[in-house]
């Protein structure tokens, strides 16, 4: 991708592949993948639990095929039937390359891009896919997608056919450096199919697709598969060849977290990737595992790790106020948390960029400097020392689970930001008591929580903590409905657009947005222009450890964990590359069904 400084006589340039600062490892005429096995067998199924959400999707049901939208419950695996102009390569932290678009031309002033389609794209009814479907695609779901995609790319301007084969791209000036990497990602939906429909609507009727699946059976609540499409019409493509082997791919729902490993246990589906350690170290002891029916493996992780803690909702009056935040979360003690109920299997986490070059270590540099200078009047008085210094990090408690030193220092921010005690219980500079709900959709947080709560107790602060049903708990989230809860989030090694969609106030108060804590904060948003606008890695570098420092000032949050490794357990019916890809671990579009395997247990 051309840099956004690149001078105006510049001629405009065409290229097989994009990232977000011109870097590619495979050249236009690479055969596939170094990650994949080409001569990977196509057969047999491949199932497994619904963990990782996107859209409007919940965890435990579904109740609409359309994952894309605010209203409804998503489907798993929608995406799988849909094609995307370009797609990722998973050993490359950034780069794409072609699929439904075989190049792309990036003007001089890097704000228009013209892609130019491959002929030979086909829906799943033979139709050809043209770039007017490109252009509806993406012009609709600016208008009418998820906020989670339609915030992203507000500052696409246009998409337009220039004929069948060539679509083209408008940007707004001043508009994040890796937009048209997202673009090029997102769904192409047939504009002739929805041409009498609504696109918000939900609706159990799939849509006409293009992917190399289309959906098969289901029912609500339960499950849903996903069949290969035998002829696939880019299935010989470079990106294509090695992948998408299985002929069902099958997601399972389920409402408890233990009915759905008993149903492991039993064989209902054959992948799972354990996310408790307290099940992974007591809760593999049963026959299919003795009898090597069912194999573990730990795989390291070799991407940055997901991004877990318990947000506060900035926007309720209790947690206004940093010092509160801090005082609270002064109160959780990791160390004890880890050895008692999570077997030591965990890191705490500091950071917003964990494990990565871009976290904000020691006092910033030079260069941090000079981004962070022009914020210093921006910058409540309590962050300077936090953002010039070394950057917030909760202190780490004595793990004894009641840390009297860390306590007592929780109870003196809570004095300093104006609250009272009375008769044992603290109270907000405006009299009201301040108690609050930790919100989640499992109980399997319980032996982490209700100990934090007790010592919250100690000190005067009455919070409980409500589980909900996943539906519940996703609309909640959506209307910004609670006091304090988790997430965990995937991390870029490339942060594009979707940080600020994350952490920019023009996404605080727009319901369904991944801003949970409500930041509405300058000094972020001038920083996440930096990152936006970097034009190397160096410069993004930069810009992220300097948000970084600043965010970690505000206390917006309170860091939970990460797991150095994967941990994976399946039946033993598959075979998949020696080496994953450093950014993903493959399953399912890079394994495929073993019948000699599957034979030797009895699974074929």
């Amino acid at each position: 991708m051309l840099p956004m400084r690149a001078r105006a006589d510049d001629a405009p340039r065409v290229a097989h592949g994009l990232s977000s600062f011109g870097d590619l490892k495979y050249p236009a005429d690479f055969r596939a993948f170094d990650y994949v096995n080409p001569e990977a067998p196509r057969g047999g199924g491949f199932s497994a639990q619904i963990t990782q959400t996107f859209g409007n999707q919940a965890f435990d049901t579904f109740d609409t095929l359309n994952a894309y939208v605010f209203r409804g419950n998503g489907a798993a695996g929608m995406n799988l039937t849909f094609d995307t102009l370009m797609v990722r390569a998973l050993d490359e932290p950034d780069a794409l390359y072609g699929l439904v678009a075989r190049a792309v031309e990036i003007s001089s002033d890097g704000l228009t891009y013209r892609f130019f389609l491959r002929p030979q794209a086909r829906f799943h009814d033979g139709t050809r896919l043209t770039a007017k479907d490109a252009a509806f695609s993406l012009s609709i779901l600016k208008e009418k997608g998820h906020p989670t995609i339609s915030q992203v790319i507000r500052d696409m301007a246009e998409a337009t056919a220039e004929n069948d084969e060539t679509l083209v791209v408008r940007f707004t000036a001043g508009r994040s450096r890796d937009l048209p990497l997202v673009v090029a990602q997102l769904p192409i939906f047939s504009a002739a199919y929805f041409g009498g429909r609504d696109f918000e609507e939900p609706t159990l009727k799939a849509p006409l697709g293009s992917g190399p699946y289309r959906v098969g059976r289901m029912e609500i609540g339960r499950f849903i598969e996903h069949e290969r499409v035998p002829d696939y019409w880019a299935a010989d493509l470079p990106v294509a060849i090695g992948q998408n082997n299985f002929d069902r791919i099958r997601y399972e729902y389920f409402r408890d977290r233990q009915v759905a490993f008993e149903a492991f246990k039993g064989g209902a589906f054959t992948y799972r990737q354990e996310y408790t350690a307290r099940i992974w170290a007591n809760g593999y002891d049963f026959p299919a595992v003795r009898e090597g029916r069912v194999k573990r493996d730990t795989l390291p992780d070799l991407s940055p790790p997901n991004i877990q803690g318990w947000y506060f909702n900035s926007r309720r009056e209790a947690f206004r106020d940093p010092r509160i935040r801090e005082a609270i979360g002064l109160c959780f003690d990791f160390p004890w948390t880890n050895r008692s109920a999570m077997f030591g299997a965990y890191t705490r986490t500091s950071s917003y960029f964990e494990k990565t070059d871009l976290m904000a270590n020691g006092p910033p540099s030079a260069e941090e400097l000079a981004l962070l200078e022009p914020l210093h009047e921006k910058l409540p008085a309590l962050w300077v020392k936090d953002v010039f210094g070394e950057p917030f990090t909760l202190p780490a408690a004595d793990g004894t689970g009641q840390d009297r030193t860390l306590l007592a220092r929780a109870v003196a921010l809570l004095k300093e930001a104006g609250c009272t005690r009375e008769g044992g219980t603290i109270r907000l500079p405006s009299g009201k008591p301040l108690e609050f709900e930790f919100l989640d959709n499992d109980s399997v947080f319980e032996p982490v929580v209700q100990p934090f709560i007790k010592n919250l107790g100690l000190i005067g602060i009455k919070a409980n903590q409500r589980v909900v049903d996943a539906s519940q708990y996703q609309a909640r989230m959506r209307d910004f409905d609670f006091d304090v809860a988790s997430r965990a989030s995937g991390a870029d090694p490339t942060p594009g657009p979707e940080i600020r969609e994350a952490f920019g106030s023009r996404s605080a108060g727009i319901p369904g947005s991944n801003n949970l804590a409500g930041i509405d904060d300058p000094a972020v948003d001038a920083l996440l222009d930096k990152i936006a606008a970097a034009a190397s890695r160096a410069e993004l570098t930069i810009a992220c450890r300097a948000l970084d420092r600043v965010l970690r000032a505000g206390r917006y949050w309170i860091p939970m964990w990460y797991s150095p490794n994967h941990r994976l357990a399946v039946w033993d019916v598959f075979g998949r590359p020696e080496k994953p890809p450093q950014y993903a671990l493959g399953a399912p579009g890079l394994w495929w069904f073993d019948e000699d395997k599957a034979k030797r247990i009895g699974r074929n």
